[in-house]
């Protein structure tokens, strides 16, 4: 399906530096020049020298303001008062809404059904007219076509356009004139505006730099587009925001000149680098934003003794769903555990369980009792814990003291 863009149609020289350079003079005053620092615990683990480009701490927590401010600043006076629409999972929404109330300019957004509500509530927040609509980025686009033309408002891409790619590329420009030793860069794509621009500034400024692109395994567009496949996009990802089915034609021209390779991470691998992120960095950023640390992580040796730069592209995620990563992380770790222990029904033996795993220093974070619903003769029941333990050793010497006891245990 072809995208409602003017911008398709350009040519191969679509984004320069120079074009970068103009973008970080147009948005220097009023887009963070974020942090770019170096993790040494998570270089420790990864095997190299890793550095943070902190973009979750925009005012929007995501990179899309820098295209965004770039784009709707190019508008002219009559433009501004016809107002503008964008299709959006969420950042670019965000950002869009939020520059545009800035500026004075009448914003609608259009969203697919099941964007994060966090998203969506904090795009309204930025006083943006939303509309839900389509199960993804590319089922709104017809809409957004139609919609445009009968109010005649401006179309803002979320990524097709080189005033928005000349924006994202702002990123490499900050990140090279904080660390200019950088080897590698890796960067999430979905529709290929961020790594396309970062791609453009940081070639120009240092060709032998890396670039190094990562999508989810379940919408690898651009890497199909690149790489002459046919992977098949399909399904719930936690990485929603690069949940793309079609990358762009401006994009994907210039990945295919700049971009090193693409790589792909699976629904494991980004849940993981969220939770690390969190429980390391302690800082939040939404599944797309930790694609680049998933990464690094599923194929370290890539990047042994390199100086590796990420991009945390955002922290927008909700916070039931932090939580959900956070305890099934630590259910990975072993330092909660769900167990069944098939015990007598009678008085003092939870008492003995309690006191055993409080010798072993094991915490109980839920306890019940199942006597109706079991195969157990009449005078068992089965108890069921949830135990916080510091580590998978020490839960398996807490497994231990239990079978040493005379307890049936087993981990559900």
């Amino acid at each position: 399906m072809p995208h409602p863009s003017d911008t398709t149609a350009a040519t191969p020289a679509d984004v320069t530096l120079a074009d970068v350079r103009r973008a970080a003079e147009t948005i220097s005053d009023s887009v963070m020049v974020t942090a770019c620092n170096e993790s040494r615990t998570l270089g420790e683990i990864c095997g190299c020298r890793l550095f943070l480009k902190f973009e979750n701490l925009q005012f929007t927590s995501t990179f899309k303001e820098r295209g965004a401010l770039n784009r709707l600043r190019a508008l002219s006076a009559e433009e501004r008062k016809r107002g503008v629409i964008a299709m959006s999972a969420g950042n670019h929404a965000q950002g869009v809404a939020y520059h545009a109330k800035r500026l004075g300019i009448p914003a609608t957004i259009v969203m697919p059904i099941g964007t994060p509500m966090v998203k969506i509530e904090n795009t309204r927040r930025h006083g943006a007219e939303v509309i839900i609509t389509g199960q993804t980025l590319e089922e709104c686009f017809a809409f957004v076509g139609t919609h445009a033309a009968e109010r005649g408002l401006i179309l803002i891409h979320p990524y097709d356009d080189p005033l928005i790619i000349a924006g994202q590329g702002t990123i490499g420009l900050e990140m090279l004139e904080a660390v200019p030793e950088l080897d590698i860069l890796v960067v999430p794509i979905g529709g290929g505006g961020l790594i396309s621009g970062i791609a453009t500034a940081a070639k120009a400024i240092k060709p032998s730099v890396q670039v190094v692109g990562v999508q989810a395994q379940l919408y690898p567009s651009m890497y199909n587009a690149v790489k002459g496949e046919q992977l098949p996009m399909r399904g719930d990802t936690l990485a929603e925001g690069i949940a793309v089915k079609a990358p762009g034609q401006i994009t994907t021209r210039i990945v295919r000149d700049l971009v090193d390779d693409i790589v792909l991470v699976s629904e494991d691998q980004i849940e993981r680098a969220v939770a690390t992120l969190i429980l390391i960095e302690k800082t939040v950023v939404e599944g797309a934003g930790a694609a680049g640390l998933a990464a690094v992580l599923a194929a370290p040796e890539r990047f042994a003794g390199r100086k590796v730069g990420l991009v945390l592209t955002g922290g927008n995620i909700d916070t039931r769903l932090i939580a959900s990563v956070l305890t099934r992380e630590l259910a990975r770790e072993g330092r909660l555990t769900q167990l069944a222990l098939d015990i007598v029904d009678r008085p003092g033996q939870l008492a003995a369980v309690s006191i055993l795993l409080a010798d072993a220093g094991a915490n109980i974070i839920e306890v019940s009792h199942q006597r109706t619903f079991s195969d157990l003769p009449a005078k068992a029941t089965l108890l069921e814990l949830v135990i916080e333990t510091r580590d998978r050793d020490h839960l398996e010497d807490v497994l231990a003291r239990l079978n040493a006891e005379g307890f049936a245990v087993r981990e559900s």
